[in-house]
């Protein structure tokens, strides 16, 4: 299988013409549609987690939609099109994989997400610990990311007492330190119950 790209050529046409001639989609924003983009979001994690391939694939297809239809929106709008969220991601790869694009030196999957995170630290030039990181995440992807910024600041705080947000703060702060996705554990353990 290779990809032509004939089909996000014709995807996009079929989109700009729905935005033409669909009232409802016509009518649709950023902001209306933010809802739609969080549940084909979560859609497609479920997709994932359940291993089924061809359940992924239609998903993954939604959360396309999802991706041109607020392009199209931005095209109308003159904001930006959706060659320039293409451009925009290709330029970000390449320059945060310096040791596929670049003269760096490839390394361990450890060390490849650290240049990364350095890389990506350079650019957004950040004020707060929590700037960047959306505030309605899950709680422990929450928690898990801001862990993570505080220790590339070299800060590990521990939980401060014996509460029972201090004891899940501990929880994430050891599945950090054991490589594990403490978000996903929560998930198996629950779908195992099941």
């Amino acid at each position: 299988m290779t990809a032509s790209g004939e089909p996000l050529l014709e995807f996009l046409e079929v989109m700009r013409r729905l935005r033409a001639e669909c009232s409802w989609k016509a009518g649709q924003t950023h902001r209306s549609l933010a809802r739609y983009l969080l549940e084909e979001t979560h859609e497609t994690l479920e997709a994932i987690e359940t291993g089924d391939a061809a359940h992924l694939r239609e998903e993954l297809g939604d959360l396309l939609l999802q991706v041109y239809f607020h392009a199209v929106i931005a095209e109308e709008t003159g904001e930006f099109t959706i060659d320039d969220v293409a451009d925009d991601i290709v330029a970000k790869m390449r320059r945060r994989n310096p040791h596929v694009f670049g003269d760096a030196v490839g390394g361990t999957p450890q060390e490849i997400n650290e240049a990364w995170e350095a890389i990506k630290a350079t650019e957004k030039q950040r004020d707060a610990v929590t700037e960047g990181i959306p505030p309605t995440l899950p709680a422990l992807l929450y928690a898990d990311k801001v862990l993570d910024r505080l220790s590339r600041e070299g800060r590990a705080p521990a939980p401060s007492g014996d509460g029972l947000g201090d004891r899940l703060l501990a929880l994430v702060a050891e599945a950090r330190a054991s490589g594990t996705d403490p978000e996903q554990a929560l998930r198996d353990a629950v779908r195992a119950l099941l």
